[in-house]
């Protein structure tokens, strides 16, 4: 069976840098107030003009200088988004075009904030099954354009940005066992709206905005995330003790601290994204990733464990050797 090698990886955000203070003038709150309940201290929002496909075409081009890979014979092309420019073409395929490469497949995940992690899977199982040899895999999103600048409570969360990474078949791979799941029942508790005014019977807001139940996602995450930890790290035959690095997505430094208190894995060795660049979903563990590496935090041999988990509520993750 052929292995996946993920081997490069590169990330984009927006010019505009959105403070804290910003939200003191839409909504009554300071900037102790959202350190203290999110950690978060910046993030980058998009320009009217600027959209998810401006992010995913820069975050491979940041990838492509960092890294000096070729381009022209990347087979396929997975982007996880849940803010694309528009419903149909996919990002995927404007990706594709815009960065020249004819023959690649392309295709959009929806998979929230677990979206990466499941994108990374999905081309791990491509390239074993032998059908594909070099995949690229971005996770972006422009949470700002579906943000509720009225709601509080999860406004001062959200970012914008993109994390691309390259996976290609290799004699030695460094991409381990992986696990999937969801609790579909809990999907109310996060979502944006489309057509459909209820979910199983559940009235929506209808605003086309992103509304969530914080503190039900909240225990949630904490939860699920602590157990699929062990279940995970199981998986790849190892305790997290011998886990280098822990990213999990990057939703809000106090479920992070949660996590890591119920699992005693060390906060220190969690790579984030949340404190400079807020919650940006699908691009919230590349980043967190990317910066790791470039840092020189993450070394050759380290594994890292990476674990999504968001809306649907869905989750999915792997370990890692880089």
């Amino acid at each position: 069976m052929n292995q996946a090698r993920l081997s490069a990886i590169g990330m984009a955000v927006p010019e505009k840098q959105v403070v804290n203070s910003f939200y003191e003038t839409l909504i009554d709150t300071t900037d102790e107030w959202i350190q203290s309940r999110t950690g978060i201290k910046t993030r980058y929002h998009t320009e009217q003009d600027e959209f998810t496909s401006h992010l995913c075409v820069k975050a491979v081009q940041d990838m492509v200088e960092r890294f000096q890979v070729t381009l022209d014979d990347v087979d396929m092309i997975i982007v996880s988004t849940v803010t694309p420019d528009q419903p149909m073409p996919s990002m995927a395929c404007q990706v594709q075009h815009r960065l020249n490469m004819p023959r690649a497949g392309a295709f959009d995940a929806y998979a929230a904030c677990a979206g990466f992690s499941y994108g990374v899977v999905l081309a791990k199982g491509l390239i074993a099954a032998g059908t594909h040899q070099k995949v690229l895999v971005i996770g972006a999103d422009t949470l700002s354009k579906v943000t509720d600048f009225s709601d509080r409570t999860s406004c001062v969360l959200f970012g914008d940005g993109a994390g691309a990474v390259l996976i290609e078949a290799s004699e030695t791979g460094n991409i381990g066992d992986c696990i999937t799941g969801a609790n579909g029942e809990s999907g109310p508790d996060l979502y944006i709206s489309g057509f459909a005014e209820t979910i199983d019977g559940q009235p929506l807001k209808m605003n086309r905005t992103i509304v969530q139940n914080g503190k039900k996602v909240f225990k949630w995450a904490v939860t699920k995330v602590a157990e699929q930890m062990r279940v995970l790290a199981e998986k790849n035959g190892l305790s997290l003790d011998q886990i280098d690095w822990f990213v999990p997505h990057s939703a809000n430094l106090r479920i992070i601290e949660a996590i890591c208190n119920e699992t005693g894995f060390p906060v220190e060795k969690v790579l984030e994204s949340i404190v400079d660049y807020g919650n940006t979903s699908s691009a919230s563990i590349p980043i967190a990733l990317s910066n790791g590496i470039q840092s020189g935090k993450v070394k050759k041999g380290d594994k890292v464990m990476l674990l999504g988990f968001g809306g649907g509520l869905a989750f999915a993750g792997t370990v890692m050797e880089w």
